[in-house]
């Protein structure tokens, strides 16, 4: 069996909080689409925005792919978090070539802190209820 190295096939899965991106690349003229509607519309911030849009300024690559992009879970931050890891997995095995500018602008970090939990006795996972001394 030949083994296809199609811009169709390419996957990349991108993890940030509670948030889970899963990220295709299939040639095309740039259009990324989130959740079946355009970046730009789902995302409100500049930041989220520039954020998704990052690995592919940077590479040079933005211009000749698609992405599709399915996120489920967590906040719009965190979902803008897990697409630029996802998006930046999926273009590596584009080309692997690309490890060391996507590493240069820390890409391929992965940020793995979660949220603290609760603890007993206490208001939240900090937080403690006031002192009554009388």
């Amino acid at each position: 069996m030949k083994k296809s190295t199609a811009v169709n096939n390419i996957h990349g899965v991108g993890r940030r909080k509670s948030s889970i991106a899963r990220v295709w690349l299939r040639s095309g003229k740039g259009n990324i689409v989130v959740n079946g509607i355009s970046y730009d519309k789902y995302f409100d911030t500049k930041l989220t925005k520039s954020k998704i849009a990052m690995p592919g300024k940077v590479t040079g690559k933005a211009q000749n792919v698609d992405l599709e992009i399915n996120i489920c879970g967590g906040g719009k931050k965190g979902q803008a978090d897990a697409i630029q890891l996802g998006i930046s997995r999926a273009l590596l095995k584009l080309d692997p070539e690309l490890k060391a500018v996507l590493r240069k602008y820390d890409l391929l970090t992965v940020d793995s802190r979660l949220k603290e939990r609760k603890k007993y006795g206490q208001k939240a996972a900090r937080k403690k209820f006031q002192f009554v001394k009388r």
